[in-house]
């Protein structure tokens, strides 16, 4: 109940949910650079941003629940966004094995989990800011 007070306002809990996401994905990115020479291995990749963003967006119409038990009709809530492992699928008329072994790229995969601790670091950063706006508010906003 406390955490729902305190944090409900603030963009704490959608942080909480993109930390999940990007560790998660870290493990995913790792995991397609470990089988790089296993055969027939098919990229994995993890979906939050996309459903993050029609959340966000208000281009999709979204019904309002008044029961856990009906049915979500639109774009879910923030709260209900969770990060999914994904395998990759092929392109159109393209073989997603196509160097022989799998379709898995060194060079993008390392430039993935460059972009994935950069993204991991900002929302680490964002997440302690609102922490400090939090305890400064507590405090009375002295020093």
């Amino acid at each position: 109940m406390l955490k729902v007070f305190l944090f409900n306002g603030t963009k704490i809990p959608l942080l909480e949910k993109a930390l999940d996401a990007y560790s998660l994905r870290q493990r995913v990115l790792a995991s397609n650079i470990a089988n790089i020479t296993t055969i027939g291995y098919r990229r994995m990749d993890v979906n939050f941003e996309e459903e993050l963003r029609k959340s966000l967006g208000g281009e999709f119409i979204k019904g309002l629940r008044t029961d856990e038990k009906h049915f979500q009709i639109g774009a879910k809530e923030i709260g209900e966004v969770n990060a999914e492992v994904v395998q990759e699928k092929p392109a159109f008329n393209s073989d997603p094995l196509a160097s022989g072994v799998n379709n898995v790229d060194i060079d993008y995969e390392m430039a993935e989990l460059a972009k994935n601790q950069i993204r991991y670091k900002l929302a680490v950063k964002l997440i302690g800011e609102s922490f400090r706006g939090i305890q400064k508010a507590i405090k009375g906003g002295g020093v």
